[in-house]
């Protein structure tokens, strides 16, 4: 399924190298006026083309309105955007009809789709499908916003080199603000430069490297999320495992916590004027599925870009052995910062998603 969602219903659709790809939501309020301004932003920093640690693939990833908006008010009818393709090089792909590239969802895609998938550019699995998540979510924070709900992100890490975390009990609207227009968002600038020549090393040498990405949600009031499996954790962790190369989620100080004690992992509470809040914030904004009022804060784990110019051992399905693939295109060296926006596009969907409930 390519489809997510209940009260906000998101629907993607198109390959990497097909005409276009798109998103049709479902759900979203009427009367709301966007602006398209700020969606070409959150679009222009999830674009390729742009930056030495990104695909050269230059691809200018306007979405084109088909329906549910005039005059750029939504109009409670169906919202559904196409993003053109005009940048393709499918001769490329020519080497992998038969040969599945490792790392990529060739092999296992040609066994369930009995290989009648498109494996041009990844086709419907590539992250070039996330342009539309990116377009989805560009809409609902901005009616976030309205409620007082802001999303921001930050590349956590590249490789082993980290960043400064989020103040996991206060973190600054201006903070907030800014990491949300950065194309390569971090809190402690100063690591740029190390994370850009880790970066630029694995390009040379016809590698890549992965990295996490932190998010945070501020604004939230406590008690919303419908477990058991309808909590907060879970409708998150779901659209945010439908961004290609996410392999891990975590909340709070997450798997830190296994190695805790009680005493330490746990948040006492106490009053701030009218207001509960949590001296500490271990818990990352969650407890039961149900959020607490405290910042929410979640990391995603990104492996690193699997289409790698090294040769690499694989098999041809065509004439049943082994054999080798140099895999030839235009590649991320690191995914990490044009994952950022995208991360924050989906928990903008999520969070719309249950706060609507």
């Amino acid at each position: 399924m390519s489809s997510w969602g209940n009260s906000i219903k998101i629907s993607v659709f198109g390959e990497s190298h097909g005409s276009g790809i798109g998103v049709v939501i479902d759900g979203l309020p009427a009367g709301k006026k966007i602006d398209m301004d700020s969606v070409y932003l959150q679009m222009s920093r999830r674009a390729p083309g742009r930056d030495k640690t990104a695909t050269p693939r230059l691809e200018k990833d306007i979405p084109e309105v088909l329906s549910g908006m005039l005059d750029s008010t939504t109009t409670g009818a169906p919202l559904c955007a196409v993003i053109r393709n005009t940048n393709t090089r499918s001769g490329d792909y020519g080497n992998i009809l038969s040969a599945p590239r490792p790392g990529h969802a060739d092999y296992t895609g040609n066994i369930r789709y009995s290989g009648f998938n498109d494996i041009r550019g990844g086709g419907h699995f590539s992250g070039r499908l996330t342009a539309p998540i990116v377009f989805a979510g560009s809409i609902c924070r901005q009616i976030l916003a309205e409620k007082g709900i802001r999303i921001a992100a930050h590349i956590s890490s590249v490789g082993n080199i980290r960043d400064k975390r989020f103040d996991p009990v206060d973190i600054s609207t201006e903070l907030m603000d800014r990491l949300s227009k950065e194309t390569f968002a971090l809190i402690d600038t100063e690591k740029e430069a190390p994370m850009r020549e880790l970066i630029e090393e694995c390009r040379m040498d016809c590698d890549s490297i992965g990295g996490t990405i932190e998010c945070a949600v501020t604004g939230l009031p406590a008690g919303i999320g419908s477990p058991m499996f309808e909590g907060a954790e879970n409708v998150i962790s779901s659209i945010v495992f439908g961004i290609p190369a996410v392999k891990g989620i975590e909340f709070g100080v997450g798997f830190e916590a296994a190695e805790m004690r009680g005493s330490q992992n746990n948040d006492e509470f106490y009053y701030d004027g009218d207001t509960v809040k949590t001296r500490t914030n271990n818990h990352g904004g969650i407890l039961g599925g149900i959020t607490s009022g405290m910042p929410l804060i979640f990391r995603a784990a990104i492996k690193p870009t699997p289409s790698i110019a090294k040769q690499q051992n694989t098999v041809d399905l065509t004439e049943k052995k082994d054999t080798t693939l140099s895999i030839h295109g235009r590649h991320d060296p690191c995914i990490v910062p044009r994952a950022v926006p995208v991360v924050e596009a989906a928990a903008a969907i999520a969070v719309l998603e249950i706060v609507s409930r």
